[in-house]
C-alpha cells in the first residue's frame, strides 16, 4: 500500500509524536503526542499481503481511541476541578489517567488486546510495538505516585505474562506475553530509579531486535519452523536459541544485567515481598524459553530433503553473530570493564 519512502516517513512522525508527550509540559499535550503517535503507526500496520494486519490495525485503533478518550476526558474534569471548583476526587481523576496509560501500554489488567493484535502484524511492526510504542505511555506513568495501583498492575503483569506463555506454539504470542512480563519488571523499577529503567528498556530493546531480526529473516511464526530451520549452521542455530534464554534473563548472559540491578536495587529498598513474585514468575519464563531450547538442543529432529537446499545469507548471518555476541557475552564483558576501572 505505502512504499518505502512513506513507511520512513509514517516511522519520523511516530517518532515525533511520542517525543511531544514526552516533552509536553501539560496533559492535553500529552495527548496531542500520543494521538499523532497512533495515527502514524496505523498506516505501518496495513499490509494488503497479510488481511490479519488489517483486522490488527482496526483492533489497535480501537483500543488506543478508547485508551485517549479516558485519557481526554480524565483531562477535561482535571481542568474542570481546578478551574470551576467542581468536587471531583482528584484520585478518581488520576486513576482514569493511570489506567488509560496503562492499557495504551498493554500492562496488565488491560492487556487483552496485546497478543491478539501482535499475531497479526509483521515482525517489523511487532518490534515497534514491544519498544518504541511504550515509551510515552511509560514515561507519563513515571510522573505518578500511585503506589497501590502499580503494584496491582506490576504483580498482575509478571504473572500474566509468564503463566500465559507455557501454553504457545505461536512465536509472536510468546513474544508478547514476554513483554509483558517484561514490562511489569519495568513498571517496578519506573518510580524508583529511572536510570535503570533506561538500561532495562535499552536491553530489552537489543534483545528483541536480534530475534526479532533472525525471525524476519527466515519468516519464522511457530515453534516447528525453528526445530527443522538450522540444519546447515548449527552455530547458528546455538547462538539463535541462546538469544531466548538471554531474553529471558539467564545468568550469564546480558539479558540477566537489568533484572540484576532491579534485583539490587528492591533489596536496598526492603522490598523483598514484590521481589519474591518478580522472581518467582521469573522462573516460569525461564522454564519454558528452557523447554525450547532443550528440545532444539538434544532431540534429534529427522531432516527433508527440500531442507537441503536452503541457503542460508551470509551477509546477515555474520550481522546476526556480532548481535548474539553481545548478547551472550556482554554481561562478563561489562563486569570485566567495571572492574578494571
Amino acid at each position: 500500500m505505502f512504499n518505502n519512502s512513506s513507511k520512513i516517513l509514517f516511522v519520523i512522525i511516530l517518532m515525533l509524536g511520542s517525543l511531544i508527550s514526552i516533552s509536553s509540559n501539560s496533559w492535553l499535550g500529552a495527548w496531542m503526542g500520543l494521538e499523532i503517535n497512533l495515527l502514524s503507526f496505523i498506516p505501518l500496520m496495513s499490509d494488503n499481503n497479510n488481511l490479519m494486519s488489517t483486522e490488527a490495525s482496526l483492533k489497535y485503533f480501537l483500543v488506543q481511541a478508547l485508551a485517549s478518550t479516558v485519557l481526554l476526558f480524565s483531562v477535561i474534569l482535571m481542568i474542570m476541578k481546578n478551574n470551576m471548583n467542581f468536587e471531583i476526587k482528584s484520585f478518581f481523576t488520576s486513576s482514569m489517567i493511570f489506567s488509560s496509560l496503562l492499557m495504551k501500554s498493554g500492562a496488565a489488567p488491560f492487556h487483552f488486546w496485546f497478543p491478539n493484535i501482535m499475531e497479526g502484524l509483521s515482525w517489523m511492526n511487532c518490534l515497534l510495538l514491544m519498544t518504541w510504542q511504550k515509551i510515552a505511555p511509560l514515561i507519563l506513568i513515571s510522573h505518578f505516585n500511585m503506589k497501590f495501583l502499580l503494584v496491582i498492575s506490576i504483580i498482575m503483569s509478571v504473572i500474566i505474562g509468564s503463566l500465559s506463555g507455557l501454553n504457545q506454539s505461536s512465536i509472536r504470542k510468546l513474544m508478547a506475553f514476554s513483554s509483558i512480563n517484561h514490562l511489569g519488571w519495568m513498571l517496578t523499577i519506573l518510580n524508583l530509579e529511572n536510570s535503570i529503567w533506561l538500561i532495562y528498556f535499552m536491553t530489552y530493546s537489543f534483545l528483541s531486535f536480534c530475534l526479532i531480526f533472525m525471525f524476519n529473516n527466515f519468516k519464522i511464526f511457530y515453534f516447528n519452523q525453528m526445530f527443522s530451520l538450522f540444519f546447515n549452521s548449527k552455530i547458528l542455530k546455538f547462538y539463535f536459541f541462546l538469544n531466548f534464554l538471554s531474553l529471558g534473563g539467564l545468568p550469564p548472559f546480558l539479558g540477566f544485567l537489568p533484572k540484576w540491578l532491579v534485583i539490587q536495587h528492591l533489596s536496598l529498598n526492603n522490598q523483598y515481598f514484590l521481589l519474591m513474585i518478580l522472581m518467582m514468575t521469573t522462573l516460569i519464563t525461564l522454564f519454558f524459553y528452557l523447554r525450547i531450547c532443550y528440545s532444539a538442543f538434544m532431540l534429534n529432529y529427522y531432516e527433508n530433503n527440500w531442507m537441503k537446499n536452503i541457503q542460508i545469507n551470509y551477509k546477515n548471518y555474520h550481522l546476526f553473530m556480532i548481535f548474539s555476541f553481545f548478547s551472550t557475552f556482554g554481561l562478563i564483558s561489562i563486569s570485566m570493564m567495571y572492574s578494571m576501572l
